[in-house]
């Protein structure tokens, strides 16, 4: 199986400048200039069938074309490299290996949107990536491949590398814009988007560092042949991040619609200690888990979208027959609860209320009604906020008692608490066992 991206991860080293012309580096960016003019590259975009791969899955092309221009305002692009998610780990890796591929497909993505000053927001927690990724920023200023007239063209493009503080809201893209401004990271209301009124009040392309990545191999090797590399509508390959009890966790990249069994069992060599597979969360925290009786599923977008759930960031998180669903759902509550900006009600109050139901029954102090009250307040949660915080932590608040019942039930019936079940322990008539390391898992 081919590598595009991840055929970089190599040892623990970093290309350089030197080293990334070498392999062929901005060549794309370099063939732009004589090849496309800004609709005409946009329109190859869009024939890649390219998706946003930060979480959305929006067609990267479709998304460039809302962006107005001639409006006697700059056009800014907005990188997200605030990777934030639960289970995801894969945008650190390009910054960290190959910076010069994001910076390249910057180039490609400011040409197509007549950008002459982008961004890049990267995780106030990313210390070495940023280090590395800024370097290659000052390097690409010292080559003439960023500032003035770079690749001896009439084009300029400044590059600005900007550190968050680690908010997993900022992750949100006007949360992120907030951020970027100086303010508090609050997301806006939409309308207007960003496309239309983003960054300093400015048409703003915002995409993801691995969205970006892709872009060279595109121009080099052509619309068709990426579109055809995945399934239908879903462009290309991913970087997936597979964690959890497997025997070879890491970062893969694979055809978008590969089969969720054989990453598993083929890629990620199975299930640790030959154990039974239990659960999966095929698309970071926010998403919906999958029981394992539903893993003949393709990774992509539409299908998973289909079957529920999502493919979000990428990150597939792996769960055997030791873990508790109930203790998973609270770890994962107790996430949103934290990060949750405040700003809304529904999710200021709901996701601290529901992580509280749940540690009162992980205490062993759960109630008959507990169940039906997180049902209930899941569904004041979802599509009531400004941003998608509150829906991606309605969507395992709904998922894991839906598939999971009876274990929530055991719990409270038994009056089950956390503490008192240690690695091997059994209750009575039940096969559920404390989770091992669910905490560090999710």
């Amino acid at each position: 199986m081919e590598k595009l991206i991840s055929k970089y991860f190599v040892g623990g080293e970093s290309f350089g400048l030197d080293a990334y012309e070498k392999d062929g580096g901005y060549g794309a960016a370099r063939l732009i200039f004589d090849k496309f003019d800004a609709k005409g590259l946009i329109e190859e975009v869009k024939k890649s069938n390219l998706r946003g791969l930060g979480g959305a899955g929006f067609p990267t092309g479709m998304k460039w074309s809302f962006v107005p221009q001639n409006t006697g305002k700059p056009v800014y692009l907005v990188v997200n490299a605030d990777e934030g998610e639960p289970g995801t780990f894969k945008d650190k890796y390009i910054l960290w290996h190959v910076p010069h591929l994001l910076i390249e497909g910057m180039i490609i993505a400011a040409y197509a949107n007549n950008v002459h000053k982008a961004y890049v927001y990267i995780r106030g927690e990313y210390t070495e990536p940023y280090r590395k990724f800024q370097q290659a920023v000052d390097d690409a200023y010292a080559r003439g491949y960023l500032g003035k007239n770079i690749f001896g063209k009439k084009y300029d493009l400044e590059i600005v590398v900007h550190r968050g503080a680690g908010a997993y809201i900022c992750g949100e893209e006007t949360g992120l814009l907030e951020s970027l401004e100086g303010k508090k990271g609050f997301p806006r209301l939409k309308p207007p988007f960003p496309a239309v009124v983003g960054l300093f009040g400015c048409p703003t392309v915002i995409n993801n560092v691995e969205t970006l990545s892709y872009l060279p191999f595109i121009i080099n090797r052509g619309a068709e042949w990426f579109a055809k590399l995945g399934s239908e509508k879903n462009g290309g390959m991913r970087l997936f991040c597979v964690s959890g009890h497997v025997k070879k966790p890491g970062v893969y990249e694979l055809p978008l619609g590969i089969s969720l069994r054989k990453m598993i069992y083929e890629i990620a060599g199975g299930i640790r200690e030959d154990r039974k597979l239990k659960a999966v969360v095929p698309g970071g925290l926010s998403a919906a888990i999958l029981s394992a009786g539903e893993i003949d599923i393709g990774m992509d977008f539409d299908q998973l979208k289909a079957a529920g759930s999502m493919a979000g960031s990428g990150g597939v998180i792996v769960l055997d027959e030791t873990v508790s669903m109930v203790e998973a759902l609270m770890v994962t509550m107790r996430f949103y609860a934290h990060e949750s900006c405040g700003q809304c009600s529904p999710c200021r109050e709901g996701t601290g209320w529901v992580y509280k139901i749940l540690s009162r029954i992980t205490g062993g102090h759960g109630r008959s009604e507990d169940i039906h009250n997180l049902a209930d307040i899941c569904s004041f949660m979802g599509g009531t906020t400004i941003c998608a915080l509150a829906d991606g932590a309605a969507m395992p608040l709904r998922s894991y008692p839906q598939k999971f019942r009876s274990e929530f039930e055991a719990y409270i019936r038994e009056k089950r608490s956390s503490e008192a079940q240690q690695p091997g322990y059994e209750s009575a008539g039940s096969e559920i066992k404390r989770g091992e390391g669910v905490g560090a898992i999710l």
